[in-house]
């Protein structure tokens, strides 16, 4: 948790974002993603300063467990002096203990958030879903709370001044924007009305900007002129272009040219032939793509 220090910003850490949504279809398939195409909805998460501290806790936590389809798991709420947002004993079940920061005592409209990642931790534990290092668990944590519909919270916990700074989670605030419309372009939804931090919404407007690059480069048919020129190039000589350029060439054991690519929804890469104007589905999202190869 930054907490009037500096806010890292940026896309850091946006290879293991894409290769935590890619697990997340891995893990759920693209139909259990969808029924989470509804989002926490900010009046189910609303915490006023007149409300009780931890009736108010406990309420908005079994929010959140309804929210990721945990009706048996019961969440214990505490607060105590610590360096970190919050923390959760991941135990067999079905009750978790989560300690929440004291600061939330004064800061309640945050409690959401940091609830929101710590159940997106005990919803992985139980899927048994998880990625080597600590640091990585982490993102793909964020990257899970976001893409299922409760990370809007995280962002939105962000702000960031000339005198001060907050944010949750270790995402930049970017990356968090670059997941949440990631998601926005699966479920067509628009979480910007939501966000009443200014910062926030900047922020899910540069990530937004990104995402969508995603779906502009080649051999997709949305590519721009230089895109395709540089592409062009590349196909005649049979290689791969430069690091920025997500694609690549080989041929197949008949000698065809074949080139891969990943699917701008899940990541994961796709293989077709060089022949022209082909349309690809994806096999783990089932994203149709339009390609011209």
């Amino acid at each position: 948790m930054a907490n009037g220090g500096p806010v890292e910003h940026g896309y850091p850490h946006l290879e293991t974002v894409r290769a935590a949504v890619t697990a997340l279809y891995r893990r759920l398939s693209r139909d259990t993603i969808e029924t989470f195409s509804a989002s926490v909805a900010p009046a189910g998460v609303a915490f006023c300063d007149t409300d009780d501290l931890h009736l108010g806790a406990q309420r908005v936590a079994r929010e959140i467990v309804r929210h990721f389809r945990l009706p048996d798991a019961r969440l214990i709420v505490g607060f105590r002096e610590m360096t970190h947002a919050a923390n959760v004993e991941l135990a067999a079940g079905p009750e978790y203990f989560v300690e929440l920061n004291d600061r939330f005592r004064t800061h309640r409209a945050d409690i959401g958030a940091a609830l929101a990642h710590e159940v997106a931790h005990v919803y992985l534990h139980r899927l048994d879903l998880a990625f080597p290092t600590t640091a990585e668990n982490e993102i793909l944590t964020d990257t899970a709370t976001a893409y299922l519909g409760a990370g809007w919270l995280l962002l939105d916990a962000y702000r960031e001044d000339a005198v001060s700074s907050q944010k949750l989670g270790y995402l930049t605030p970017e990356e968090f924007g670059y997941v949440l419309a990631k998601r926005a372009l699966l479920f067509g939804e628009d979480p910007s009305p939501w966000f009443t931090s200014p910062q926030a919404y900047t922020a899910y407007v540069k990530g937004r900007d990104r995402a969508r690059r995603d779906g502009q480069q080649p051999p997709l048919t949305a590519a721009g002129w230089a895109g395709r020129r540089r592409y062009a190039q590349d196909r005649r000589h049979a290689r791969d272009g430069p690091p920025a350029t997500p694609y690549a060439f080989a041929a197949d054991p008949a000698g065809r040219l074949r080139v891969s690519f990943p699917c701008p929804t899940c990541h994961q890469r796709i293989r077709v032939p060089v022949q022209g104007r082909v349309r690809a589905r994806c096999g783990l999202c089932r994203t149709v793509l339009e390609c011209d190869t």
